[in-house]
């Protein structure tokens, strides 16, 4: 299992953009009122931030100190989906308010937007949160043949991209 790549992130941000502005552009010319999100959108986006990080501290402590019990690999594997799954939507988010600024800020009569910035900053703040997250989930190094760090940290689950047999046993 690989990182979240920047690039997934950046194209699920464009298209949460044109999604955001076409919507706008489909609720304007219908003559009803456009898209604000209600600032409580905001307050849930950050809170789910900070327990997406809170999950993922002590998997963190447990795979970096050495007096430390191990930690579940399961659990780990959990969190690091659902923080994911969390930058997933946080890019997505993200996106889709920056297109309701930017349709809204192409009108004549500029609207209160005030809401809708801390919407796509609070969806921002989880899309990095669960990035750190994420890392927090990495083991250091490349796995057991690996256990001085040399070529990087991987994901709990990595051995599945590693095709090892019986008789080699990655050392």
């Amino acid at each position: 299992m690989k990182r979240i790549s920047p690039v997934l992130l950046s194209v699920l941000a464009l298209a949460g953009a044109a999604a955001g502005f076409l919507l706008d552009h489909a609720m304007t010319t219908a003559g009803r009122a456009t898209f604000t999100p209600s600032i409580l959108l905001s307050i849930f986006l950050v809170l789910l931030a900070l327990a997406v990080l809170a999950l993922a501290w002590p998997i963190r402590r447990s795979t970096r100190s050495a007096g430390r019990p191990p930690v579940n690999p399961f659990r780990a594997l959990r969190i690091a989906m659902l923080a994911r799954a969390s930058s997933l939507v946080g890019a997505v988010i993200t996106g889709f308010g920056i297109g309701l600024i930017a349709y809204l800020l192409s009108r004549p009569i500029t609207p209160p937007i005030g809401s809708i910035i801390a919407t796509a900053v609070a969806a921002l703040v989880l899309t990095i949160a669960a990035v750190i997250a994420e890392s927090f989930c990495l083991l250091p190094g490349n796995g057991p043949h690996d256990p001085d760090g040399l070529t990087g940290p991987r994901l709990e689950d990595d051995d599945d991209d590693h095709s090892r047999t019986a008789a080699d046993p990655g050392h």
